[in-house]
């Protein structure tokens, strides 16, 4: 017997609730990570560790380390837009 469109809509559905729910998980963990990582970047800038190793290490951009840092409290210079070094 086969299926009427209402519970084939019905199945599709019901993968696009289960599919949302794992992302949901997953994005769940993803943030706390990035949480451990933004924490252990802060820490490792705090004891004097080169920034940009820092950002290697932690593999994000320098926009994103200076504002882990910023919202840390930390110093960081303003970027140098006269063309200087």
């Amino acid at each position: 017997m086969s299926e009427i469109p209402e519970e084939q809509q019905a199945a599709a559905l019901k993968a696009v609730v289960a599919a949302a729910s794992a992302r949901d998980a997953a994005q769940a963990v993803l943030d706390e990570r990035v949480t451990d990582l933004s924490r252990a970047a802060v820490a490792a800038a705090r004891t004097g560790a080169p920034r940009t190793r820092i950002r290697q290490l932690a593999g994000v951009s320098s926009k994103t380390l200076y504002a882990w840092l910023t919202a840390a409290g930390l110093d960081v210079r303003g970027k140098n837009t006269d063309g200087k070094e």
